[in-house]
């Protein structure tokens, strides 16, 4: 026998993080709630938004509280699993220390407007290049782990942790893909559908292989652990990995669906989507299955009610996702608030409530105690799981009420809601029981916190805790999968070789993105070119940067469907053509506020002044915040020559030498007709203010297409003539 000692010295700090960044990340989201109806709370500060706020909460709760989480449940069921300290007592404390600068650099430039505006992948590309490095020296000390092990196969919840380490980081790779423009400042290498469909093929894989993958692996440890009891079938675990790991790569474009992703694209998003609904309810059963003939403990363990109801919750996402990506479904639940509840029961119940529970078996092991208090334990799981009710049922209410309200037309044929505010004054009072649900699950979180200390306070911690183990015997005889079916000995096989089958999961991942992504590449017919398409003007270019720097994507969709309710409503619907120039795109997955695709000439350059200053004065009961500051900040000109050359060398057609010169006069008399314009409307701005810019930007968006009773551009350039 081998003696040897487990770390529990960084599982407490990922622990502790896991605490810490929760309650700030579920802070953040209930002023967000708060804010959507009582829009004041920005105080009229630009750190404050909506806007600005809304990526801070996302990444605070996935890559925050999620991801702290999820090294603290792996870097503690590793050890045990592989019966060997971690590979490295070095890596482990660079991967925390690395892993909280990277949350911490987060938290200062997502609200100063440092963003590339990608969802879940909003933090600049210093940011990106630090995630990159921390995430090898995790994936590093992972397989080292696996390596050194003393257990010759490796236990269905590592299998789970590889594919999580190696998809995250192709994932991350691929779309951070970017020019730098400046220190805090990139374009996408991407441009419009390319840009979706890879930001998206991104987006849905964070989601499955962040928040789903490696917790399906810790649901694997922990839930026979806490129960006593065997996974129900070691057969069906094989089943539910390969076939999810291969499938869910697959589903991104169901998030693109009636869009001007090519139609082929989208259908494979459904189809998959669907298909996924196999193993992941195979996974779902599989955990509440193994509690047969142990529910009895569900009274004594409050860990294992915080477990099932996380399981369960999986099992629901898992449903109204591929639910929600049927082309049928998605025509009225995209850019609603039933997407935002969707998310929020898998976020709220399938990662918050296993987090909680691993809390809550971890605390009294690191400790060597019991737990403080059982009954407090049971409070908290009770309001929690009220709070998550109330939020949900609050959002899919919202949602179908949205979708059916944007859909609605009189018997004459007209809009029975043509002013899209009707919508968002109609649905407030679910804004405000969604907010008394966040404030239920941040109170119950706040017991848990409490109760850990106790816990804690009344323990006394174990560092490193002995452990002893034979070593691993390099060949084994026959007997070694006599347990097993011939059936199964080709994976028995491959459990105890695991470079190879991290190989073969690496191939299985890969293929789904490379039949989707290189065929938009490569096949011009999937993006049709429009002639009549033209790169944005200098002054355009800052417009638009400083609608990505204030978050305007978050509320605001720039595509419009092709349905009659969407056309009648916006204009033209969006053709893929139009989106050759844009880096980043900027569709948006959330109407708040109206599409603004064809914003460009509906309204006088007046309305977007006033309307920016201060929306209440053009739309009475709007609930998006004041922006002064942009009536009142000069215009950065410094920076835009190193911008349009990195535009220009991810594929903007910009004249060279253009940004030496010639885009600063074009700048000055772009700036100077608006300036004109806006003195018709009775307003003196000055044209060296980040409104010009703005307006300039809003004005241009959506007049590439000419059709019966459009305005043309705000600005015609030199540049856009050529």
């Amino acid at each position: 026998m081998e003696k040897f000692k487990y770390d529990n010295k960084i599982v407490r700090a990922f622990a502790l993080a896991t605490v810490v960044w929760g309650l700030v990340g579920f802070g953040v989201g209930l002023l967000l709630a708060c804010q959507l109806f009582i829009p004041a709370l920005s105080l009229n500060l630009p750190y404050l938004t909506f806007g600005r706020l809304r990526p801070l909460h996302t990444n605070a709760v996935i890559f925050a509280f999620v991801g702290n989480g999820m090294f603290m449940g792996i870097y503690y069921s590793l050890q045990r699993l592989c019966k060997a300290r971690m590979f490295s007592d070095f890596l482990s404390w660079f991967n925390f220390w690395g892993w909280q600068a990277i949350i911490v650099s987060a938290a200062i430039t997502l609200p100063l407007g440092f963003t590339s505006s990608k969802e879940y992948a909003e933090l600049e590309w210093p940011i990106d290049i630090a995630i990159a490095v921390v995430w090898v020296g995790f994936a590093v000390n992972l397989f080292g782990t696996i390596a050194r092990r003393r257990e010759k196969h490796m236990y269905v919840a590592i299998w789970f942790y590889i594919s999580g380490a190696i998809t995250v980081a192709v994932l991350h790779i691929i779309n951070s893909l970017e020019m730098p423009a400046g220190f805090w400042k990139s374009y996408s290498a991407y441009a419009g559908v390319q840009d979706a469909l890879v930001q998206w093929w991104y987006g849905h894989n964070a989601v499955a292989f962040f928040l789903t993958t490696p917790y399906l692996g810790l649901m694997y440890y922990f839930l026979p652990k806490a129960s006593g009891r065997p996974v129900f079938s070691y057969r069906l675990s094989i089943i539910h990995f390969w076939a999810l790991i291969f499938l869910y790569i697959w589903a991104g474009p169901h998030h693109l669906i009636y869009t001007a992703l090519p139609d082929w694209a989208q259908s494979l998003g459904m189809v998959f989507s669907l298909m996924l609904i196999a193993p992941s309810w195979g996974g779902m059963l599989n955990g509440l299955l193994t509690l047969r003939g142990a529910w009895h403990k569900l009274r004594e363990e409050p860990m294992l009610k915080f477990m099932v109801a996380a399981v369960t919750a999986y099992g629901m996402a898992t449903l109204e996702g591929p639910m929600m990506s049927i082309k049928s479904v998605n025509s009225l639940s995209h850019y609603t608030d039933w997407g935002i509840g969707h998310v929020h029961n898998a976020a709220l119940g399938w990662n918050g409530f296993l987090t909680f529970s691993m809390l809550y078996w971890l605390f009294p092991r690191l400790y060597n105690t019991k737990l403080w208090s059982i009954k407090m334990a049971n409070y908290h799981f009770w309001t929690g799981l009220l709070g998550i009710a109330f939020y949900v049922i609050a959002m899919y209410a919202s949602g179908v009420t949205q979708g059916l309200m944007w859909k609605q037309f009189t018997p004459d044929g007209f809009l029975q809601y043509p002013n899209f505010l009707d919508t968002v004054l109609h649905v407030i009072p679910m804004y405000e029981l969604r907010a008394v649900g966040g404030t239920l699950y941040i109170a119950g979180a706040v017991m848990m916190v409490f109760n850990l200390y106790m816990t804690a306070k009344q323990g006394c911690f174990v560092p490193e805790e002995e452990a002893q183990a034979l070593p691993l015997i390099k060949e084994t005889a026959r007997g070694d999968i006599t347990h097993a079916t011939s059936r199964w000995h080709t994976h028995r096989f491959l459990e105890a070789k695991p470079l190879f089958f991290t190989a073969l999961a690496l191939v299985a991942v890969l293929v789904g993105g490379m039949v989707e992504i290189i065929p938009l590449f490569l096949v011009k017919e999937n993006i049709p070119t429009i002639t009549s398409a033209k790169p944005y003007t200098a002054l355009e270019v800052l417009g638009r940067d400083i609608y990505i720097r204030e978050g305007c994507v978050g509320c605001h969709s720039q595509m419009i469907r092709p349905f009659r309710s969407e056309t009648e409503r916006y204009g033209e619907y969006s053709k893929a053509g139009e989106f050759v120039y844009d880096h980043p795109f900027l569709w948006g997955s959330k109407r708040t506020g109206p599409d603004l695709h064809r914003i460009g000439g509906k309204y006088p350059d007046a309305w977007h002044y006033n309307h920016m200053d201060d929306p209440r004065s053009t739309s009475p009961g709007s609930i998006m915040p004041r922006f002064p500051w942009l009536l009142a900040d000069k215009l950065d000109t410094d920076c835009l020559s190193p911008r349009l050359r990195a535009l220009r060398k991810v594929g903007v057609p910009y004249p060279a030498g253009y940004e030496n010169g010639p885009a600063q006069k074009e700048l000055a008399a772009q700036q100077e007709k608006i300036v004109a314009s806006l003195k018709t409307g009775m307003i003196s701005a000055r044209a060296d203010r980040e409104i010009v810019a703005v307006i300039a930007y809003l004005q241009r968006l959506g007049t590439d297409i000419k059709t019966a009773g459009s305005a043309p551009a705000a600005a015609s350039t030199t540049l856009n003539a050529k």
